[in-house]
This record gives C-alpha cells, structure tokens and sequence, in this order.
C-alpha cells in the first residue's frame, strides 16, 4: 500500500514538473520563432544597443519598447525618434502579421527590403525622415492592405511603381522631397479613397494625369517644385473634396482649367501665376496634416 502511495505522488510530482516546464517554454516561445528573429535582426541592424529606448532581448517580446503582442503574434512596433542608425534587414519581411510600422524621424539608411512588399497585413508604413536610398519596390501594390504609406525627406530615387495604384485602401501617400523622376503614374487615379497625396519637391516630369481628377474623396494634393508641365487637367473641376492645392514652382503652360473649380473649397492653395484672383483664404501650410505628422507622434508618446 506504501509502495503505491509513493508511486502516486511520484506519478503527480512528475506531472507538475512537467507541467512548470511547459509553462516556462510558453512564457518563452511568447511569439513565434520567425517573429523574435525578425525583431532581433531589426535590433541588430539598427545599432539596437544604443537606441534611445532599447530592448532587454533575455525578457519577453512583449516587453520590448514599441512593440505591441496580441494573440503571440506581433502586430505593432512604433520605435519612431528612437536612435535607429544602420539598414532594415530583409527578415523584417518575416513578420506577416504586422499592422504597423512606425520607424519615421531616425538615421536608417540603406534601401528598403524588397521582403517589406510581403507583409500583407501592413496597414500604416512610416519611414519618413530618415536616410533611405534606392527604389521604392516595384512591387509595392502587393500589400494591398496599406492604408497610409508615408516616406517623405529621404533620398529615394527611380520612378513611382505604377504598382502602387492597385493599393485600393490608400489614404495618404506621401512621398515628398526625396529623388523620384519621371512621370505621375495614371494608375494613381484608382486609388479611390485617396485623401491626401504628397509629391512634393522632386524631379517628375510631365503633365498631370487626367485620371487624378477621380480622386473624389482627396483633401490634399502638393505637387510643387518639381519640372511637370502641360496645362492643368480639366478633370480638377471634379475634386470636390479638395481643400489644399499647390502646384507652385513646376512648368505649367496654362492654369485656365483652375477657374473651373469653387474657390469657396479651399483653406491652401498656391500656384505661380497672377492671372486668376480666387480670393482663397489664407492659411499657414505648417498647421496642416501633412506637415504636422512629427506634432501629431510627439503628442502620443
């Protein structure tokens, strides 16, 4: 009876142990293997022991600055202002449940991964302000979730991928003051739900396209200083929606078509003729959405 006795408690003692030992495993494999090589890699990459706010890789991911867990996944990592300096590794396109990519005002340099086109739960991309060259991938209107794609003052270069028009959730794209030439795609008209499109200080060239004027739901288009040309589309009449405009500092041959839209519409607008009087109100450009991204995330910290 004794022997049983001990056996049974042996037999329970041994579960328990076991079950600690699955426990502990758990606590450790919080997030997936891709996921933690991912972020180590991003930590290695970007000079991760002298961010600002760094990482104790020995605790769970969880705990980790800027990154956010929901259901042992990684959806969320928000490092913006924090010291980043060196390249995004390609394994960051190993995190395939992520929604959010804050990693604007730092020093990343090098190019984008083409491996980020493979993160099709991405909802927001902020990699403004940094030191970002190359091209953007040509295959960007993969991620097809992309609400808001935003790298402006960077040093990219190469044409806009005509792909990014089949991101039919956009609504902002704002790639301003980097090194893109060529022409505005037309694909760019079918991004339905456009509500603000920054183009500002590059090198494109060419006329407007026509197919802009689809963008029913755009508040804000800045296409200044850069070399586009050809007369202002006619289809500008259908922007309703449209409360800031600048085309200033371009090659334009006429801005006739610019009478036919209702000045009442608009808080921004400049252009570099004097021949039209829209009596448009005046309104500092630094208190508008574009340029107060950096206010916005200050307040959120």
């Amino acid at each position: 009876m004794m022997l049983k006795n001990e056996f049974r408690n042996f037999k329970s003692f041994l579960l328990l142990g076991i079950f600690a030992l699955a426990s502990h495993s758990v606590v450790l494999a919080e997030v997936g293997q891709n996921d933690r090589e991912a972020l180590v890699d991003l930590y290695n990459s970007t000079n991760g022991e002298n961010w600002t706010k760094t990482w104790d890789l020995n605790q769970p991911v969880s705990n980790w600055y800027g990154v956010k867990v929901v259901n042992d996944k990684v959806v969320e990592i928000n490092l913006f202002r924090n010291n980043l300096q060196g390249v995004l590794p390609e394994g960051i396109g190993k995190l395939s449940h992520l929604v959010q990519l804050n990693l604007a005002f730092n020093g990343i340099s090098g190019e984008i991964p083409k491996t980020m086109v493979q993160l099709n739960e991405l909802k927001v991309l902020r990699l403004e302000m940094n030191r970002i060259k190359g091209e953007l991938p040509l295959d960007m209107g993969r991620m097809k979730n992309l609400e808001e794609l935003t790298v402006f003052n960077n040093f990219l270069s190469g044409s806009i991928p005509a792909s990014i028009g089949d991101i039919s959730n956009l609504k902002v794209l704002n790639i301003s003051s980097n090194n893109l030439k060529g022409a505005i795609p037309t694909s760019l008209g079918n991004l339905a739900k456009l509500e603000v499109l920054g183009l500002f200080e590059n090198t494109l060239d060419g006329s407007i396209p026509s197919e802009l004027g689809k963008l029913a739901k755009l508040k804000e288009l800045v296409l200044a200083n850069n070399h586009l040309g050809g007369d202002i589309p006619k289809e500008f009449g259908q922007l309703a929606s449209l409360e800031i405009l600048q085309i200033q500092n371009n090659k334009f041959n006429s801005f006739k078509s610019l009478e036919m839209m209702d000045s009442k519409q608009f808080l921004v607008f400049d252009y570099d003729k004097n021949n039209i009087n829209p009596n448009f109100k005046t309104v500092d450009f630094n208190n508008t959405r574009m340029a107060d991204t950096k206010f916005e995330d200050d307040e959120n910290e």
